[in-house]
């Protein structure tokens, strides 16, 4: 990188794009040492200073950050080629589209339940049909036999029918928004040709492991090594995950069990 002069070009030091901007300086620099952005000259002093060019680029992070891409996600995007820039924008404005929708469902179902408050019955809890509805046809209690038969005496089972027994649709609409988000970070990296045991599919598997055990039972690793084989070798939640992507059932199998073998030796 070479030293370049203001009157050769116009530039801009990092605190004028930070008053421009409203980022923090510090914010600045962290995107220069991850190389998400990255000052195309400095003074002769060192200091850096951001082309048209740089501001640019800029620009587009921040775009991209207010549609709700991670920043190691932009910064994949930005260095792509056009086509991957293109499929990366469709699904995050499916994403978006699915999210409204969610939310859109959410204020309803919150409108309702005031107006049940308020009129003294309390909080509904959701129906099997309505289970059904908001995971898209999937629905839980139809295997509710099959899970007791099969894990009725474990703890797992137990600490799930409590939790799970006082969750609201807003509770339920939370948990297929968590997973929702969970299920595109896997596509993602899928269709971009990651490996399921790459250090970002484990890191998407992580934190699916943490909504299981946030939202339904604790999952150790040897109980997420089972869920993640269940997923491929049962039928009925590998076309319920597919209905997401082709191929999303094995790919995030793969990267949960990579995780576990990661975790738990």
């Amino acid at each position: 990188m070479e030293a370049i002069s203001a009157t050769t070009e116009q530039t801009w030091t990092v605190g004028e794009v930070a008053l421009l901007t409203r980022l923090s300086v510090r914010t600045l620099h962290h995107y220069d040492a991850t190389g998400l952005l990255r000052p195309g000259a400095r003074t002769e002093a060192g200091y850096r200073l951001y082309t048209p060019a740089d501001l640019a680029r800029l620009w587009r992070v921040l775009s991209y950050r207010e549609l709700g891409f991670p920043l190691a996600e932009i910064a994949r995007v930005l260095d792509a080629p056009p086509g991957d820039e293109v499929a990366a924008l469709r699904t995050q404005v499916a994403l978006l589209r699915e999210k409204q929708r969610r939310t859109q469902s959410t204020l309803d179902a919150a409108l309702a339940y005031l107006q049940a408050a308020e009129r003294g019955e309390g909080v509904p809890k959701m129906t099997n049909a309505e289970l059904k509805d908001l995971f898209d046809g999937f629905d839980p209690a139809e295997h509710e036999q099959e899970a007791r038969q099969r894990w009725g005496d474990t703890d797992a089972y137990r600490q799930s029918a409590r939790w799970t027994s006082r969750y609201t649709r807003a509770d339920w609409e939370a948990v297929r928004a968590e997973m929702n988000a969970i299920y595109a970070r896997y596509l993602a990296l899928m269709r971009a040709g990651t490996p399921p045991d790459s250090a970002g599919a484990r890191a998407v598997a992580a934190d699916h492991h943490d909504h299981i055990s946030a939202r339904y039972y604790d999952a150790p690793p040897t109980m997420m090594r089972g869920l993640a084989e269940m997923w491929v070798a049962d039928e009925r939640f590998r076309t319920s995950i597919d209905s997401v992507g082709g191929g999303l059932a094995a790919y995030s199998s793969a990267a949960v069990l990579a995780w576990a073998q990661e975790v738990d030796g």
